[in-house]
């Protein structure tokens, strides 16, 4: 992919289409109430347009959650079309349910041969009711190593149940990272992204891609100025070359996170490798010679 006059890589967002609203089942209300902030669906040529005039690329992420909710997905063929639409912007990752097995692992294979997909994601090990390190899931994240993708995980406080009795039956617990930075250790040579900064773990966040070199986090889903100081000093220091921008859009708007980033005492070389450097290099893109 061509990065000339591309100032930034939105390691995260969301596609917002009636399918994707309609994937959320429950979850749709449910988030709006908890984080005050109603679903409206936006078309694809839409979103795109909103990245294309920051001058940045975006990777579209999918979910699939049938297994445990019931509630069909939406079609990654949706994202492999948008992709097609508008290559200047739209980067395809594929959303899959891991308990599918063979039928998510032919979803990989797929997707990786139809539209070129360069990741899987985003995984919810709370909403999917999993963990990483799952001996039974691995044959999956065999195929993903095998082909080269990378694997995005949600990681710390997820926005699903989130203020209802029992959490709508999700447990906070399948999404600590030390669970997948155990799944990183038995996969050296498969790229995990933790989606997320990892509140209330952070730190075990933090260690784990310290520890780890195929171990990434991205800073989506939480505005920047919540980002806890620890985090901070870390993404601006030991682990600054994999750390990634990120908004979880629509659920941090762009215009804010960039404000908020750019109110952050981070250096200018690290705020770089943040916005695009880390990503175009984890992505096996080529940055024109500046």
């Amino acid at each position: 992919m061509d990065l000339s006059g591309i100032e930034a890589i939105d390691i995260h967002t969301h596609p917002q289409t009636e399918e994707f609203l309609a994937a959320m089942g429950a979850r749709r209300r449910q988030m709006g109430e908890h984080f005050k902030s109603e679903r409206t669906p936006v078309s694809f040529a839409e979103q795109a347009e909103l990245f294309r005039e920051k001058a940045m690329l975006a990777v579209l992420c999918n979910s699939d959650d049938e297994t445990i909710s019931g509630v069909p997905p939406a079609p990654n063929d949706l994202i492999g079309q948008a992709a097609k639409d508008h290559p200047d912007v739209f980067i395809p990752f594929a959303g899959i349910d891991p308990w599918k097995g063979e039928e998510a692992i032919a979803e990989i294979r797929r997707c990786h041969d139809e539209f070129a997909i360069r990741g899987i994601g985003e995984l919810n090990p709370t909403r999917q009711k999993f963990y990483p390190n799952d001996e039974r899931l691995y044959p999956v994240w065999e195929v993903c190593q095998e082909l080269g993708l990378v694997v995005m995980f949600h990681i710390g406080y997820p926005g699903a149940g989130a203020g209802r009795p029992g959490g709508m039956g999700y447990k906070l617990d399948n999404i600590r990272p030390l669970h997948l930075d155990a799944m990183a250790a038995d996969f050296p040579d498969l790229n995990v992204i933790a989606a997320h900064p990892g509140w209330p773990f952070h730190s075990e966040n933090l260690a784990a891609c310290w520890h780890k070199s195929n171990y990434w986090i991205d800073l989506s889903g939480f505005a920047p100025k919540y980002w806890p100081p620890e985090v901070i000093h870390y993404a601006n220091s030991l682990i600054q070359d994999r750390v990634l921008f990120g908004t979880d859009w629509p659920v941090v708007g762009i215009d804010r996170w960039l404000e908020e980033f750019a109110e952050l005492d981070f250096k200018p070389h690290v705020r770089r490798k943040i916005m695009i450097e880390n990503a175009a290099r984890l992505l096996g893109f080529d940055l024109p010679e500046t």
